[in-house]
């Protein structure tokens, strides 16, 4: 009962409209001092939730994304794939699943990979006939590969809160984040053959491909010195963040030449931003941690758990439907803050690997990215293509469709995630 009274106060302090961050940290401030425990856990809890050498990757790898972003990687990305791809059937929103991939390879950020790419692609497709709803839908869904394909900030905290190897979950997302995206591409194909609302590119001559080519080489290189570093065990992910925003900036100032010093500065307030904004949820959300750790809740809802759902696929469905209903309410890293701890003894208990379910989460949590009213993504691609909610909502549908199916694939067949080797 005290678990469920705690919950629903919480989600009544979140209705309100009081920011995330303070509601957690507010709230367990409060079940701290009415259990008569010392204040002082408070800021033992504050303390403690940044003081972590593995958070540091959080505003490298961000600022290493704006870096990316302001200096028109996207463009080149796109127009590299465009060339080798624009000529087939839906050839263009091949080209668009393909260039998300890779940036989300480069930046962890689903909203940078969104706006990054977005750019490029809207005005692209639209002016060759792509219905404008399929088209805000394939790129808001296509932006939410940068929470899965590694190097990604969510399975940063996620790895944080369960302690588990960042690496291990970098690597666990890599065939995942494949699946998703030749998902997302085979659909594309499908619906352009069926539609044929669009107007084929003609094929790009080789002299054509080569530029492109040559010019987006280097952020390709960016991404594949990050993923063999960590895979090598060459570098810790904070290590591959600091290496990949040096390496931004020599692609972006000094190969390209396209990031000013004014860009240069926006790119550093952005992740500023960004990255405060992530470390007071954060905060916030180890001191309600640790509030409902000395309250039992866990191991309450642990046991509850344990007692009604004895088979683990019955447990992982209701999980499933209720992030997704939390989804409507709730931002992704606010579900992964809130969520995990609560669950995370029941994992445990049930003897499911939190390595595997950590992918299943973040695939739930990418679904809020692009569900109403509170997906980011949504209102990215909203802003970016200026377009309706309403525009944005209706292309997503079928993509949410594709990424519950990549769910249920991962829970059949879990090797998916975890065939690759760790070291």
């Amino acid at each position: 009962m005290t678990a469920f009274l705690i919950i629903l106060s919480l989600f009544a302090v979140l209705l309100v409209g009081i920011p995330i961050a303070f509601a957690l940290g507010g709230m367990g401030a409060v079940l701290i001092i009415l259990d008569g425990l010392n204040p002082i856990i408070v800021t033992q809890a504050l303390y403690s939730s940044v003081d972590s050498f593995i958070l540091l990757a959080v505003p490298l790898f961000l600022l290493m994304s704006n870096i990316l972003l302001k200096g028109g990687v996207g463009r080149d990305l796109f127009a590299a794939v465009q060339s080798w791809v624009g000529h087939w059937p839906g050839g263009l929103a091949v080209a668009t699943v393909i260039s998300c991939a890779i940036f989300a390879a480069i930046s962890g950020s689903s909203i940078a990979t969104a706006a990054t790419i977005a750019t490029v692609a809207i005005p692209e497709m639209t002016s060759r006939g792509y219905q404008r709803p399929f088209v805000l839908g394939l790129l808001a869904a296509g932006g939410t590969l940068g929470i899965l394909i590694p190097p990604s900030v969510p399975l940063i905290v996620y790895g944080v809160l369960t302690e588990q190897s960042i690496v291990s979950l970098f690597l666990a997302g890599v065939a995942p984040g494949l699946l998703l995206a030749g998902l997302f591409i085979a659909f594309s194909m499908l619906y352009a053959a069926y539609t044929k609302a669009f107007d084929p590119l003609p094929k790009a001559s080789w002299e054509e491909r080569k530029a492109a080519s040559i010019r987006a080489l280097p952020s390709v290189g960016l991404a594949l010195i990050i993923f063999i570093g960590l895979y090598g065990g060459v570098f810790t992910p904070t290590e591959a963040a600091g290496v990949g925003f040096v390496l931004a900036i020599i692609i972006t100032a000094l190969m390209l030449r396209t990031l000013t010093w004014q860009l240069f500065g926006e790119a550093v307030i952005g992740s500023m931003r960004t990255t405060v904004t992530i470390f007071l949820i954060v905060a916030g959300a180890k001191i309600f941690a640790k509030a409902i750790t000395l309250y039992r809740i866990p191991h309450e809802i642990s046991g509850l758990i344990i007692d009604n759902f004895d088979q683990v696929g019955s447990f992982i469905f209701v999980v499933c439907v209720a992030l997704l209903i939390l989804g409507f309410f709730l931002e992704s890293l606010s579900m992964l803050l809130i969520v995990v701890p609560v669950l995370f003894p029941a994992l445990l208990s049930m003897g499911i690997d939190p390595v595997w379910f950590g992918i299943v989460f973040m695939l739930m949590i990418e679904i809020a990215l692009i569900t109403p009213p509170v997906g980011l993504n949504l209102f990215v691609i909203q802003a970016v293509g200026k377009a309706t909610l309403g525009e944005v909502t209706k292309g997503v549908l079928p993509f949410l469709a594709i990424m519950l199916l990549t769910v249920l694939l991962i829970y059949l067949f879990p090797q998916i995630v975890l065939f690759i080797p760790f070291g």
